[in-house]
């Protein structure tokens, strides 16, 4: 089993910047990828940014250039650095990891607001 705790969400202004935090424990071997999914109130989950075992990244177009995804391996604590915030960034973010056999775990989320 895999615990992830989300920290680090906040109100924040447009233009600002906020560092969201996962600290993940448990069985951490046999991970293919971690990254960041976020949920606005009547929205779909959908993914922020990724980044697998070996350190590449990927990002969805909405955030590329603003957000930057990594990883602390000897603290198992991933990352999601958010600079140049916008209200339609809006969400509750949640950690995400997976395994190479496709077992899929989940934080509780952290809320970002972004007020205009």
């Amino acid at each position: 089993q895999v615990q992830l705790v989300e920290s680090g969400g906040g109100l924040v202004q447009a233009g600002g910047s906020l560092r969201l935090s996962c600290a993940a424990s448990g069985n951490m071997f046999t991970i293919r990828n971690m990254g960041w999914y976020r949920q606005a109130p009547g929205k779909q989950r959908e993914l922020v940014a990724t980044i697998t075992i070996g350190g590449r990244t990927s990002y969805s177009d909405f955030v590329k250039g603003r957000f930057t995804i990594s990883r602390d391996n000897a603290r198992n604590t991933l990352y999601l650095q958010m600079n140049s915030l916008k209200p339609e960034d809006t969400a509750l973010y949640y950690c995400n990891l997976v395994r190479y056999n496709g077992n899929n775990y989940w934080g509780q989320g952290t809320q970002v607001t972004v007020s205009s």
